[in-house]
């Protein structure tokens, strides 16, 4: 078996399709000593990355959304249905990926996420008085029927 880890190691240069088969092929078999450990492990990590990124991503655009919403009076009667419909589609799109771990991952990241939401806001509309601490609970940037007043 172990003759198939220099096997392995050249298809995920040249075949990553067939290197992913492969290794959940011996994972499901649990012949652990063929698996492609170094690039299994990158690739997990790099997928772990991936799906934080994702979720941060959504969780800033629902506050980005909700502010311009909350916010932005001279464009409110305009765009307010739109943004409505966008903080919707950004939950919904959340929902779908959240697990327990990422929902946690997201708690201990809202305050950095919403600096981050709240010079994106400060930049796009010149608002001055919009408030430094995030003015939303978690639950409620997680609920689809949830607005502002």
């Amino acid at each position: 078996m172990k003759s198939q880890i220099p096997d392995l190691k050249e298809l995920y240069e040249t075949e990553y399709d067939q290197w992913l088969t492969e290794t959940v092929m011996l994972l499901k078999t649990r012949e652990l000593e063929g698996l492609d450990y170094e690039n299994l492990i990158e690739e997990l990590e790099a997928l772990g990355r991936s799906e934080r990124n994702a979720v941060k991503s959504l969780l800033l655009q629902i506050i980005i959304h909700l502010m311009l919403y909350q916010y932005w009076e001279s464009e409110m009667e305009r765009n307010r249905n739109h943004w409505a419909g966008e903080i919707i589609t950004f939950r919904v799109q959340l929902e779908d990926k959240l697990t327990t771990n990422l929902r946690n991952y997201l708690g201990d990241e809202l305050p950095k996420i919403y600096q981050n939401a709240l010079l994106i806001v400060q930049n796009k509309t010149q608002l001055t008085a919009l408030p430094e601490q995030c003015p939303y609970s978690f639950e409620q940037l997680l609920d689809k029927h949830w607005f502002p007043n």
